[in-house]
C-alpha cells in the first residue's frame, strides 16, 4: 500500500494521522524520508515549547521597572548550555534550541513586563516529554507551555525482520536527529528513502534521477529478501 500523506513538514492533523484511522491493519511501513538509503532505526522526538518572562513595566530613563528581556537572557543562558545527563547511543543527547523571543513593546522608552520565546526541543528515547519539561521548568523563572506533545521519539528494534535484510545488503543503522510522520505512525516503522537530508529545507532542494532509480531497487530487493526468508 502507497500513502502519499499531506502536511508532513507542519505534522499537521489532516495528514498521516487522518490517514491512519481509515488504513487497515498495519504491520509494517517504510517511511520514505531522504536517507541516502540507509536506515533511520531511531528518529528523536520534537517537542515546542512557549516560554514567558515576566518582569514589571517601568520608564527605560528613570530605573523602573523590572525587565522581562533580561530574565528572559537569563533563561536562555541556561537552555542553552545545559546537558542532560542520558545520552543515547542511537541519537545522542537531548538538544534544546531558543529559536525565536519578541517582546509586545512598540515604544523604545519602556522596560519590558513580559519577553516571550520558543524553544526547539529535540528528545532521544531516554526520556519522556514530561521529564524534560519538568528538568526545565525546575530550573529556569519563565513559565514554559508545550504546543504538543504527539511528536514524541520512536524506535525500531534491530531485530525486526526488514532490519535484518537491509544490513544484509550492506546498509547502515543510525539515529536521525529529524522528526518525520513516522512519530504519528502507531505501528513498527522505517524512515529509508532516496535523497540526501542535508539538501532538505534549501532554497534548491533536489534529488539525482539515479537516486531514484537506486532507491527503487533497493526497496524491492529489502522486500523480496523478507518474503524469501
Amino acid at each position: 500500500m502507497l500513502v502519499a500523506s499531506a502536511e508532513e513538514e507542519i505534522s499537521g492533523y489532516n495528514g498521516i494521522e487522518a490517514v491512519v484511522k481509515e488504513l487497515p491493519a498495519i504491520d509494517f511501513a517504510i517511511v520514505g524520508e531522504p536517507t541516502l538509503m540507509q536506515m533511520a532505526v531511531a528518529e528523536r522526538g520534537l517537542m515546542v515549547l512557549d516560554a514567558t518572562a515576566h518582569g514589571k513595566a517601568g520608564h527605560a530613563a528613570r530605573n523602573e521597572g523590572e525587565n522581562a528581556i533580561i530574565k528572559a537572557f537569563n533563561d536562555i543562558e541556561w537552555i542553552h548550555q545545559h546537558q542532560f545527563e542520558k545520552v543515547s547511543p542511537l541519537l545522542g543527547a537531548n538538544k534544546m534550541t531558543v529559536t525565536v523571543i519578541e517582546t509586545e513593546n512598540k515604544a523604545h522608552n519602556v522596560v519590558p513586563a513580559v519577553c516571550k520565546y520558543v524553544i526547539d526541543v529535540r528528545v532521544n528515547e531516554l526520556y519522556s516529554f514530561e521529564e524534560v519539561i519538568d528538568e526545565i521548568q525546575r530550573n529556569i523563572q519563565s513559565e514554559i507551555t508545550p504546543r504538543s506533545t504527539r511528536l514524541r521519539s520512536t524506535s525500531i528494534s534491530t531485530d525486526h525482520p526488514v532490519i535484518q535484510a537491509g544490513l544484509s545488503m550492506n546498509k547502515t543503522m543510525y539515529g536521525s536527529p529529524t522528526t518525520s510522520d513516522k512519530a504519528l505512525m502507531p505501528f513498527p516503522a522505517l524512515k529509508m528513502g532516496p535523497g540526501d537530508s542535508a539538501r532538505s529545507h534549501t532554497a534548491d532542494e533536489f534529488i539525482y534521477l539515479k537516486e531514484i532509480e537506486q532507491g527503487i531497487k533497493d526497496y524491492i530487493e529489502i522486500l523480496n529478501i523478507v518474503t524469501r526468508n
